[in-house]
């Protein structure tokens, strides 16, 4: 969690965003204020550099929205345009101490 505090071990179903299974998990940290429309950068999660060579490019629209997230590093994605797939088992995904909400 943001704070280092918790971890948790997550089933999802292939297909799903990263931010769909973690409201479906409760974990209101992760906020996704534009609900997954791409419009913000309150989903933000970071991986490690392995686990990130795993997913696909992320598109320039992303890599956008990437720039306005607090603490946004190399590593950096927006859970709602990740969707989970079989290589990611085991995947450890660490979401960030706080997030930026421009959306009004």
């Amino acid at each position: 969690m943001p704070d280092g505090s918790e971890r948790r071990d997550i089933q999802a179903e292939e297909g799903q965003s990263l931010l769909d299974v973690a409201r479906a998990q409760g974990i209101e940290e992760i906020e996704g204020a534009c609900e997954g429309a791409m419009a913000c950068s309150t989903c933000h999660i970071i991986l490690s550099e392995a686990d990130y060579d795993k997913l696909n490019e992320p598109s320039e629209s992303e890599e956008d929205m990437l720039d306005l997230a607090y603490g946004a590093r190399p590593t950096s994605r927006l859970g709602c345009q990740v969707l989970v797939t079989e290589e990611m088992e085991n995947m450890e995904i660490r979401l960030p101490r706080t997030t930026k909400n421009l959306l009004f």
